[in-house]
């Protein structure tokens, strides 16, 4: 791009997006002679941002005037398409195969399997008792409550935060916690394992497209637990459990039953054990099959051993059928499954990246792309398969030669890319687990945002200081 093209202000902001590309040798860069091209550049960089915030701000205007979240959540993916120059027949298509993919029959199968084991659980009373059996073997109910979400974590299935929700609230109810700060401890310490565990689908796409092996990759993202664990602590659930400070713990008395907590938490251990098994045995047997078909099998496996045991009937089944929240939720997934595609096809990832140039290009390029795309998607393969092929090839990173040794940068900026993808999923109000926790628990979507306002700025501050403490080191 240079200044005799530009041609005047008539077609100025379409001609100065499609021509400038953020690694045009220095030479090519215009230089810059009078005020009003640096203006002009600065809003045609500006451009794409301002766009995917307006579609963003569709999507709050439709909570906030009580509309349905998947209604609102569509409403957002269709400005998002018109803003960047989607055609609507073509916004139309790209949600169409979002809805017939298998991806998505995999997704919802998965969650109205979830849905359905806890409803028995809950129902049949096995939660409460799960809840009493375990109280013996933690005397903190602070512990209590993390514990479960954390366990539930180990299993990477989407929307897994409703799985962990009946236990939550009902050691919460015991202990006269707020709903919203039960949402908050279901969801935050729901996701502490993300960027660590081997299983996690963004870890293993990260790995794949970098070419570093998963164990190096994760030595480096590891600090993330620990880190996640205090700012959870500290802004989540202490506040939480301020009120129990001066009394007396009445579960010191609770025996510890090691046959009973095994026992009433088998359908648990089955999905999560199960499934983690599976996981593993396809991954070295059946790697050509998807890996959703292991989380799959073991639901069924949970839910069938849950039956044996509460021995509910073909009515309980055919009521859980007919709840309106469960097709709900699949309208849910679909939605925001159809705007994570909308948001790759409408090119938005492609112009969001020439925001990032100029001075420091690739720390704003690496910190700015995956957090806004895990904002607006809430789904950490997102922000991972859309940004990070970007960021790589700056880098110069080969994307399946391997691990490109001679750039001692790479896992510095792989960590700063996690970090800033994942703080964005876990602020993301399209988040399928902060939804569903929100929903369960039936607290204010917005009050329950604003809390996790804090700890994911104090963690992407975290994630950057470790970058920088690596960049030194490299």
């Amino acid at each position: 791009m240079v200044l005799a093209e530009w041609g005047g202000r008539s077609g100025l902001f379409l001609r100065a997006q499609r021509e400038y590309h953020p690694l045009l040798p220095l030479a090519m860069t215009p230089v810059k002679t009078d005020r009003e091209p640096c203006v002009i550049e600065a809003l045609v960089f500006l451009l794409p941002l301002a766009k995917v915030l307006g579609a963003f701000g569709v999507m709050l205007l439709g909570l906030r005037l009580r509309q349905p979240l998947w209604l609102s959540v569509l409403a957002g993916s269709l400005v998002l398409g018109l803003f960047f120059g989607l055609p609507l027949l073509d916004w139309a298509g790209v949600s169409a195969a979002s809805v017939i993919r298998r991806e998505t029959g995999f997704l919802v199968l998965i969650l109205a399997l979830i849905l359905f084991l806890s409803e028995v659980l809950e129902k049949s009373g096995q939660t409460e008792r799960l809840m009493q059996a375990a109280s013996g073997f933690m005397r903190d109910p602070r512990l209590r409550l993390a514990f479960f979400p954390a366990l539930v974590g180990l299993l990477p299935m989407p929307g897994g935060a409703v799985f962990s929700a009946p236990m939550v609230r009902d050691m919460a109810d015991s202990l006269r916690l707020a709903r919203r700060d039960t949402a908050l401890v279901n969801y935050w310490f729901r996701h502490l394992w993300e960027l660590c565990w081997p299983l996690y689908p963004g870890i293993i796409l990260t790995s794949s497209l970098a070419g570093v092996p998963l164990t190096r990759l994760i030595a480096y993202t590891l600090p993330c637990i620990g880190l996640c664990m205090a700012l959870g602590w500290v802004f989540i659930m202490r506040p939480a459990v301020a009120h129990l400070k001066n009394e007396p713990r009445l579960e010191e008395s609770a025996p510890r039953d090691l046959s009973a907590a095994l026992w009433h938490g088998l359908p648990m251990l089955v999905a999560i054990i199960g499934g983690l098994a599976m996981e593993f045995g396809m991954t070295l047997f059946a790697p050509s099959l998807p890996f959703e078909l292991g989380i799959i099998a073991a639901l069924i496996l949970a839910i069938l051993c849950a039956l044996a045991q509460t021995r509910v009937g073909p009515r309980f089944v055919a009521g859980v059928l007919r709840k309106p929240e469960l097709y709900q939720l699949v309208a849910l997934v679909v939605s925001i499954l159809m705007f994570k595609d909308v948001l790759q096809a409408s090119g938005a990832v492609g112009e969001l990246s020439r925001t990032a140039s100029g001075p420091g290009a690739l720390f704003a390029l690496t910190l700015l792309l995956p957090f806004l795309v895990g904002m607006i998607s809430g789904i950490s393969v997102a922000f991972v398969g859309s940004t990070f092929p970007i960021i790589l090839g700056v880098l110069g990173a080969g994307m399946a030669g391997g691990m490109p040794a001679d750039n001692p940068q790479l896992m510095p900026y792989l960590v700063l890319g996690l970090f800033a993808g994942f703080t964005g999923v876990m602020v993301s109000p399209l988040h399928v687990c902060f939804i569903l926790s929100c929903q369960f628990f039936g607290v204010d979507f917005a009050q329950a945002w604003r809390r996790l306002l804090a700890p994911c700025a104090l963690l992407l501050a975290g994630g950057i200081a470790w970058f920088l403490l690596l960049l030194r080191l490299a």
